[in-house]
């Protein structure tokens, strides 16, 4: 029986997959992930999803590892988390009035298989002014969420296309069937 493994210490990931009824642990991998490059966003999140599942799996045995990433992409730019307050206003700033789009990659890595996808939603902020920009970073500390915010807040989002738990930051959909594909559905997820 293989032990399901969410790589990853995301509250909101947590809650994702604890809502899809799978037992799992979690592990966070400790990858630096400012060393990995690629030249489209949707190959980005891809290999820094790789990267994450592959560090914790090496760690552990008879497992099935879930690693995802979450990045925001407008203008030929990558949003991922900000480092400070201020990185965050400029972030919003750019994203206020605009439409964006999110894009999660997902891998999931077991001794005898390992998938790799992606998935990818729209979304449009408000109209933001400087204060509430400001209000916002200092009531919701967005420091670690890609592109400085999370949908779930209702605060800066107008409307999006896609996904929900794309955006914010696991997509759910399919997730449970993809897991069940990697042994038999005893019980444990």
């Amino acid at each position: 029986m293989s032990k399901i493994i969410l790589a990853s210490q995301s509250p909101r990931r947590f809650e994702i997959l604890s809502s899809l009824g799978i037992a799992f642990s979690v592990v966070p991998s400790e990858i630096d992930e400012s060393r990995i490059k690629a030249s489209k966003p949707s190959s980005l999140v891809k290999k820094l999803s790789f990267a994450k599942a592959k560090a914790v799996f090496e760690e552990q045995e008879n497992c099935i590892v879930i690693g995802s990433d979450t990045i925001v992409y407008m203008d030929s730019e990558v949003f991922g988390k900000p480092g400070t307050d201020e990185e965050a206003v400029r972030m919003i700033q750019k994203l206020s009035g605009r439409w964006h789009t999110v894009y999660t990659g997902v891998t999931i890595m077991s001794e005898k298989k390992t998938e790799t996808y992606y998935v990818k939603s729209q979304v449009k902020f408000r109209k933001l002014s400087i204060d509430e920009i400001k209000a916002y970073v200092n009531e919701c500390h967005p420091l670690d969420k890609a592109g400085a915010y999370g949908i779930q807040d209702n605060r800066v989002v107008e409307k999006y296309r896609g996904s929900l738990s794309n955006i914010i930051g696991l997509p759910s959909e399919g997730l449970k069937e993809r897991l069940s594909m990697y042994g038999e559905n005893n019980g444990s997820y």
